[in-house]
């Protein structure tokens, strides 16, 4: 009797441990996605900028090409749009090359350059090559602040899935209530493509013209919601 006893509270506990876990299953639900992308203003351009000497010494190389790089350097910085945290150095190289008979020291070194002012790349790239750069590369236009590019985007996708939740929830006769899970997932893509390197043709030459185009900001929610 005793045993039978202990049985019948164990089944009443076990019962009531199962009993929250079937009303949670129970709870009406909806779930939906929604996608959205948009088309943003690129408001930034990355110019790449190279000086490249050749000497019959290394130390002779190096030497000018620090000279000629520290004017790329000058000029970017007095370009309308570049800040003092915008411009950065790269690699530096000396290789030995032969020019006929006689061995040289070729020095290289590069400089990277951000312009908040996409429409004055073509003024950037023309400042550099008359400043002293014997090759660019660019620019590849962007979006600067990404982040907030996509958080608004988010924002906008989260909406359209409420939206679509609350059709459903009225079609189904029920009131929409909180949401209970929500993941996001995204990505922001240049539609501009980069120029190539190029060899510029003279010290001289005028502004190339550009065009910063767009990027695709895209952006998913998908969210589910209780039914009241």
């Amino acid at each position: 009797m005793e045993s039978m006893h202990r049985l019948v509270i164990l089944l009443a506990a076990f019962a009531a441990l199962l009993a929250p876990t079937a009303a949670t299953a129970a709870e009406p639900t909806v779930s939906v996605e929604a996608t959205v992308e948009r088309a943003v203003p690129n408001d930034a351009a990355r110019i790449h900028f190279t000086v490249s000497k050749e000497r019959p010494g290394r130390a002779a190389a190096l030497r000018i090409v620090a000279v000629r790089l520290g004017a790329v350097i000058a000029a970017a910085q007095s370009t309308p749009g570049v800040g003092p945290g915008d411009v950065t150095t790269g690699s530096i190289s000396v290789r030995r090359v032969k020019r006929g008979k006689r061995p040289v020291y070729r020095a290289s070194e590069s400089v990277t350059v951000i312009t908040h002012d996409p429409n004055a790349a073509g003024d950037l790239v023309a400042a550099g090559v008359a400043a002293g750069a014997t090759s660019t590369r660019g620019p590849t236009f962007f979006v600067g602040n990404r982040e907030a590019a996509y958080n608004a985007a988010l924002v906008e996708a989260f909406t359209q899935a409420k939206t679509k939740a609350e059709l459903l929830a009225a079609a189904a006769g029920a009131t929409l209530g909180p949401a209970i899970t929500i993941a996001e997932s995204g990505n922001v893509v240049s539609l501009a493509a980069p120029v190539n390197a190029v060899e510029p043709a003279s010290d001289k030459a005028p502004s190339p013209p550009v065009k910063p185009g767009k990027s695709t900001v895209t952006a998913t929610v998908a969210a589910t919601f209780a039914l009241q």
